[in-house]
């Protein structure tokens, strides 16, 4: 999972260069966390981490020059308030 998220973080930050090298890992984190949480309880089937490690790079490729944009912070905030 390391080498993934690590592959994924420079990706962003060759996309994004005002993310710094932790901003960028926390967006991968976010991200992949965000993907698999939802297909979960959407009572979807597993299906691995490639599919995910798929998903979080289209959305990187997508999303990751505006990322700067957005504030993670607010994103943990409203994640912290849901039921578990």
């Amino acid at each position: 999972m390391e080498d993934i998220f690590r592959r994924l973080t420079k990706e962003l930050q060759l996309l994004n260069e005002q993310l710094s090298e932790l901003e960028a890992r926390t967006w991968v984190e976010l991200l992949w966390e965000d993907f698999e949480t939802t297909r979960a309880r959407a009572g979807r089937e597993y299906k691995g981490k490639e599919m995910t490690e798929q998903i979080v790079r289209q959305w990187v490729h997508n999303y990751g020059p505006r990322l700067h944009e957005m504030s993670y912070e607010k994103f943990l905030k409203k994640n912290d308030n849901q039921i578990h």
